[in-house]
């Protein structure tokens, strides 16, 4: 089945400077990616005519179809319509069923209709109206040969309810499309590189209409395997095939599919093996804590946390050793140890666990620079420890050093009774 492809460009100098957050084209994207459409490229171009009619004449080399949003107010910088005409050879004319549109909102409104609104219905003459139901900006569907043009207004709620009620049924009644469906396999505590290196040889042996896609983020490596055909099923199939052929090569390293967080799937370890848990962190300032609790349903296994920043809060309050301070130093093996012995005691969980480091940037030693992070996990059982050499950077220490606890936690756990 032939593929479709989608350009999407976004008009506006708000959007260049950095004012305005284009969440159109995320959006816009996600919509097609559903619908079966390919999105190539998404543009963005400023207020100057050229570079507007240079982008409509490169993407229609490129793509089926064009999504253009912004540049349709009434004011003197809003440049779409007129470059649209320019690119299509053709005049501005007063839409009648346009402006009786725009003349019920704004008398439904108790407003007047000014000259300016009222241009609003001037739309080039090539183009097919696209009724805006909740806006004074119609739509402009243009066609050229098997290309299509679409312009939409760029206030997102607008543009959303037409792409939804209007564009992606003409784009589907237009285009046969193939299914597109993608399977995210989430993986924590491999680098990207390691990780490729171990799979590389179920990589080179996927079906032609299966394509991987490395996804790295702050501790953990999304996976992404998108299947296109004109089968849901099949594909679905096929990805689940291919996921159990990974399973035994990518191995622990995998935590969870989809949305999954890692934080919600160790709470589910949590949950279904009914332990409780409880934290001291230092470095981490509370991050750790706000993980698992951002999770609905937390209460039923998390008791509660302290932060022992200062020496003698971890003394006083927590109750580590004066002697281990002094001996080994906050960011020990030592005392990290005995920190996620005592939280446990102390909150009478079934887990402790306990971060102590240098999260930067000042603080650090020659034996211990920055990003030097010990991790604790105890249970009746065991008490397991890392040690981690992370960055420079006091926020990404703070999240790695979160995450690495978190698939510390999931790692060590007992097996369900």
């Amino acid at each position: 089945m032939k593929k479709i492809y989608a350009e999407i460009l976004a008009i506006g100098d708000e959007l260049l400077y950095g004012q305005t957050l284009d969440t159109n084209s995320h959006w816009i994207s996600g919509e097609l990616d559903k619908a079966g459409i390919k999105v190539i490229r998404r543009t963005t171009v400023g207020d100057l005519e050229q570079d507007i009619l240079t982008a409509f004449a490169e993407a229609e080399t490129r793509a089926d179809i064009i999504l253009i949003t912004g540049g349709l107010g009434p004011t003197s910088d809003d440049l779409t319509k007129p470059c649209l005409c320019k690119y299509f050879n053709c005049g501005l004319q007063i839409n009648e069923e346009a402006l009786a549109e725009i003349t019920q909102f704004f008398k439904s409104r108790g407003r007047e209709l000014t000259e300016l609104n009222r241009q609003q219905a001037a739309l080039p003459t090539a183009c097919t109206k696209i009724t805006n139901t909740i806006g004074t900006a119609p739509g402009m569907w243009f066609s050229k040969g098997d290309k299509i043009f679409m312009s939409m207004p760029g206030v997102p709620h607008e543009m959303k309810k037409m792409m939804t009620e209007s564009v992606i049924p003409k784009l589907l009644e237009k285009f046969k499309t193939p299914i597109i469906h993608h399977q995210i396999i989430k993986t924590v505590g491999i680098g990207e590189s390691f990780l490729a290196d171990k799979i590389s040889e179920w990589e080179k042996s996927l079906p032609g209409h299966l394509k991987l896609a490395y996804l790295p983020s702050l501790g953990e490596v999304k996976l992404r395997l998108t299947g296109m055909g004109s089968s849901l099923d099949d594909l679905k199939h096929d990805i689940a095939d291919q996921i159990n052929k990974l399973k035994p090569l990518a191995g622990d390293y995998i935590y969870g599919y989809g949305e999954d967080a890692l934080e919600f799937v160790v709470g589910q370890l949590l949950r279904e093996r009914r332990l409780t848990i409880s934290v001291a962190e230092s470095c981490t300032g509370g991050y750790l804590s706000h993980l698992i609790t951002s999770i609905p349903g937390s209460s039923d296994y998390f008791l509660g946390s302290i932060i022992p920043y200062a020496y003698e809060i971890k003394m006083r309050q927590l109750g580590v050793k004066p002697e281990t301070l002094e001996k080994y130093g906050a960011v020990s093996e030592p005392t990290i140890i005995e920190m996620a012995n005592i939280v446990r005691a102390k909150f009478n969980a079934d887990i402790g666990v306990a971060t102590s480091g240098i999260a930067g940037p000042g603080g650090a030693t020659p034996e211990k620079p920055v990003g030097t992070v010990w991790i604790a996990y105890s249970d009746k059982h065991q008490t397991v420890t890392r040690k981690l050499q992370l960055s420079k950077d006091r926020m990404i220490n703070i999240r790695m050093a979160s995450m690495a606890v978190l698939n510390l936690i999931r790692l060590s756990l007992p097996p369900k009774s």
